[in-house]
């Protein structure tokens, strides 16, 4: 009999470092956040989290549906979304009460307004119902309506993909190309609409998709072409950098992210054929055994992604609040992010696996210690 197919350590590695990235990133203060991605290029921890998803769902799909039957994976992908669903209603539920405790304890953050918490004092049933239909998204919980809605089409994007890649790209280049008219659909209370328009993000996903049914071979990454484009992506990447350090002053637009500019998809693929070119030498598998704790988290994705918004925003407060200098707070409020990203991974893969062991048969034998003496 066939074994399903084995996790990609690579890719549970990277998982699990963009999900630190992410906490990072939403600490006023993070020292480390300062060399993140974001600061050198236009694309971050987002767009590497959602290829990366796409390619996780890819290859969770097809083992799923070889294995067991297609009917099954498709199944399997309608519970995964309600389970991110669920875990988006618990994610607000924090946030609130997040946002409750910062305005009790009198704490001056930007993060209160964001929370949703004043709106549900004002407005209670409303904001609650909001929530629960996706009009109201607070903070932190806005990407997972998105990955939401990804889990729902899965069933039908990854057969497409596998079966007609080329279709599948320039359809999901269709409604990226549309996508900002198309937001307009989606239910919100912010005239802004979404924080992350799915419509956009979906080509990102896409990627992901096609790179795992579709990889290209390392036959052609080391030919001539292959390293042509490497090139030109070390040049993409470079010139990036130089325009993000040296000549941008402002910040780009928030709607760039919202609707995934098109010079955010070339930045993010020109460090992906980038990366890939570290996996291919083995590179990011030689650090990944190194730092199996950072697997572990990217392992237990959806635990930490919520985890590491409470940590994020628990960090951040601390920060804020304490005296000395602001470079050792910051510092040392990475550190603690870290180590409870770590800690809550742990813990959840430890809880899983009791979860999923089979419990003891009622009146078993029990074997006598060896050595054992009567009276």
């Amino acid at each position: 009999m066939n074994s399903p197919v084995r996790r990609s350590l690579e890719v549970d590695f990277l998982r699990g470092v963009v999900l630190i990235v992410i906490a990072l990133d939403h600490i006023q203060g993070s020292v480390l956040s300062r060399f993140m991605l974001h600061n050198y290029a236009y694309c971050d921890a987002a767009e590497v989290f959602v290829f990366l998803g796409g390619y996780a769902s890819a290859a969770a799909f097809m083992n799923v549906a070889t294995y067991r039957s297609e009917h099954a994976a498709k199944r399997r992908f309608v519970v995964r979304a309600w389970e991110i669903y669920r875990a988006y209603l618990f994610t607000a539920a924090l946030m609130l009460l997040a946002g409750a405790a910062l305005m009790l304890g009198h704490v001056d953050s930007p993060v209160v307004g964001e929370t949703g918490w004043g709106d549900l004092l004002r407005h209670p049933v409303g904001t609650l119902l909001g929530i629960v239909t996706l009009r109201h998204q607070p903070f932190l919980s806005a990407v997972l309506p998105m990955y939401t809605l990804f889990a729902l089409c899965v069933p039908l994007s990854v057969p497409l993909a596998n079966r007609r890649p080329a279709v599948a790209l320039f359809a999901s280049l269709a409604v990226w190309l549309a996508g900002a008219w198309l937001a307009r659909v989606l239910p919100s209370a912010d005239p802004g609409g979404w924080a992350f328009n799915p419509f956009a993000w979906q080509l990102m996903f896409m990627l992901g998709i096609l790179c795992r049914l579709h990889p290209v071979s390392n036959a052609f990454q080391v030919s001539r072409a292959g390293r042509s484009l490497t090139v030109a992506a070390i040049a993409v990447a470079l010139t990036f950098a130089f325009v993000k350090l040296c000549l941008e002053t402002q910040a780009t637009p928030g709607y760039m992210k919202q609707n995934l500019a098109a010079v955010r998809v070339v930045s993010f693929v020109a460090i992906a054929w980038l990366v890939a070119q570290a996996v291919r030498m083995q590179a990011v598998r030689w650090i990944a055994e190194r730092l199996p704790a950072v697997v572990t988290v990217g392992k237990q994705g959806l635990v930490c992604f919520v985890g590491g918004t409470v940590v994020s925003i628990g960090v951040d407060t601390a920060v804020r609040l304490a005296r000395g200098p602001a470079w050792l707070n910051g510092l040392a409020g990475d550190a603690v992010a870290i180590g409870a990203l770590l800690l809550l991974a742990a813990v959840a893969q430890k809880w899983k696996a009791q979860k999923a062991r089979p419990a003891p048969l009622r009146g078993a034998a029990v074997p006598a210690r060896a050595g054992r003496r009567d009276g």
